[in-house]
């Protein structure tokens, strides 16, 4: 699918009842969209290196000017130019992180990459439905996250009432591989209900 209601719906048609949600970026703006659509069935909420805003005027432009280069046959430059502002700075000469995320890149492809970045350019301003969510909810983000800095998510942390905010240091976009052991033990502790 290329839009944000589309792949929510797709996602809760085959969900069970109930559930606990997580979504990373994308699957941030995908799971606010569930929480709008579908609250009742959203039994806790984590929204990892993500944000409530839709996209900027700016954004839009870097987007299709990346989905241009893919297009043309140049989906390497694109996954080349992605890299430098996915990770911290600290991990840019980590080659077996590159390589992963690299081979990650290569497994979704141009095709669908685009379909992505036109739902991600499309996605609703999800800003005045988070105080509408009341499901325990905990906002994780990487302390130099340049995609979805975290003014984005101290901002819904600050409008989702008792969430829980995390920031992790020497940490960029992709938290949950830059930091997968921090990021598994916050999400598992989120995962046990509170007495």
């Amino acid at each position: 699918h290329d839009s944000v209601d589309q792949i929510a719906d797709s996602i809760v048609s085959t969900a069970p009842s109930r559930f606990a949600l997580a979504g990373l970026s994308l699957g941030g703006y995908i799971a606010l969209e569930i929480c709008r659509k579908y609250s009742e069935r959203v039994d806790r909420l984590a929204l990892v290196d993500t944000s409530a805003r839709a996209e900027s005027k700016e954004q839009t432009e870097r987007r299709e000017k990346l989905i241009a280069l893919s297009q043309h046959g140049k989906f390497d430059d694109v996954v080349e130019l992605l890299w430098s502002v996915l990770v911290d700075s600290s991990r840019r000469d980590d080659k077996k992180l590159k390589h992963k995320i690299v081979s990650m890149a290569h497994r979704v492809g141009p095709e669908v990459f685009a379909q992505q970045q036109y739902a991600i350019i499309n996605r609703p301003n999800q800003l005045p439905h988070l105080p509408k969510i009341v499901c325990p909810t905990i906002v994780v983000c990487g302390e130099n996250d340049q995609i979805t800095p975290v003014a984005c998510s101290e901002e819904m942390a600050a409008h989702i009432r008792g969430a829980k905010k995390v920031i992790l240091t020497e940490c960029g976009h992709l938290s949950t591989m830059e930091k997968p052991e921090k990021v598994t033990q916050i999400l598992q502790e989120w995962l046990v209900p509170s007495a």
